[in-house]
């Protein structure tokens, strides 16, 4: 297999809404997953990917020298006519509060045309203990471990709002179901005119629902897409209908679903630590600096850090990986 290439097509949407394509010339063992999803609800003729990244843990408390936890690879959006943060977001398999994370000056309906933007398309590893399928609150992202083959996948969802929070633990999925029927829950009948939805564009939960062993929460499609990203649900886990359609058939019953709360991440990529910062949405840590230095120690990165970086980001929480130091060569840091 090392010397079989494959073609990939990568589709990218020019100024005038066409589609063109970029052929790339990839070994297997390095080939990103592509797909595009064609959807209606979209204002414009959309492309949504799903791409693969190799990753490499060590499962200890510190960082090995040949991990590779940070994903992905920066991207630039020259906005134009007519396209609001939601659409951009939506575009490259964003969710609407990394846009709004690091551009809060920008107003999300109405950015400047022309203007271009770097897409937060990088994200360092939640942590894990089963590598199967993690959920970080506070980043909005679901990240599903293709272990067998050292491949990560990712995709931005949307969470439960205040007094319906998601359930944070280890749970398993129990089931899987195309075309679900919705039966609105007593604490939903206020908002929804029908007792029962049926298939169709008119389900919240859109065409595939994922049951997990927690009582009443799943992780399900939509038909409010510019939800994703955002604290919408009464407890559920919402994803893109594009992204729902991979994912459903990712996973199994009894596939493990970490739900964790973690709004700061350190990983490294090429021996540079990186570290990401989100807002603690759910008030969980009582003080994210003392937070973050203890992540820092047991790590044993104490000495590696650039310390006034580390604080900057804190204060900032743009939810991007930003370097903060390197690792010691010869071993582990």
């Amino acid at each position: 297999m090392a010397g079989f290439y494959i073609w990939a097509i990568r589709f990218r949407l020019n100024r005038k809404g066409a589609l063109r394509y970029i052929f790339m010339n990839r070994s297997i063992r390095n080939i990103m997953a592509m797909a595009i999803i064609f959807s209606s609800s979209l204002g414009f003729c959309g492309a949504a990917w799903s791409e693969s990244y190799r990753y490499a843990l060590v499962m200890t408390g510190g960082i090995g020298i040949q991990e590779n936890t940070v994903l992905g690879y920066e991207r630039t959006h020259r906005v134009q006519p007519k396209e609001t943060l939601l659409d951009i977001a939506r575009i490259y398999g964003l969710g609407f509060n990394e846009l709004t994370l690091l551009y809060p000056e920008i107003d999300p309906w109405v950015p400047k045309v022309g203007e271009p933007l770097k897409m937060p398309t990088t994200w360092v590893l939640p942590p894990t203990k089963f590598e199967e399928v993690v959920i970080n609150i506070p980043e909005m992202r679901l990240y599903i471990f293709l272990k067998k083959i050292g491949m990560v996948k990712t995709y931005p969802i949307a969470i439960g709002r205040e007094s319906f929070e998601t359930p944070l633990g280890v749970h398993k999925v129990v089931v899987l179901e195309k075309n679900p029927t919705w039966v609105v829950p007593p604490s939903a009948k206020e908002a929804y005119p029908k007792a029962i939805y049926p298939p169709g564009p008119d389900n919240p939960l859109g065409d595939y629902w994922v049951g997990l062993s927690a009582p009443h929460v799943g992780i399900h499609g939509t038909n409010n897409p510019w939800a994703i990203g955002r604290r919408t649900s009464r407890g559920c886990i919402r994803m893109y209908p594009e992204h729902i359609k991979f994912f459903f058939n990712e996973v199994n019953a009894g596939t493990k679903v970490e739900i964790i709360y973690e709004p700061v991440k350190i990983g490294v990529r090429d021996h540079v630590i990186y570290l990401e910062v989100h807002p603690d949405m759910y008030n969980q840590i009582p003080d994210i600096f003392k937070h973050t230095e203890e992540l820092i120690r047991v790590k044993g990165l104490w000495g590696n850090v650039e310390w006034n970086t580390v604080y900057q980001c804190l204060k900032t929480k743009s939810g991007i990986p930003v370097p903060i130091g390197t690792q010691m060569k010869g071993g582990d840091v």
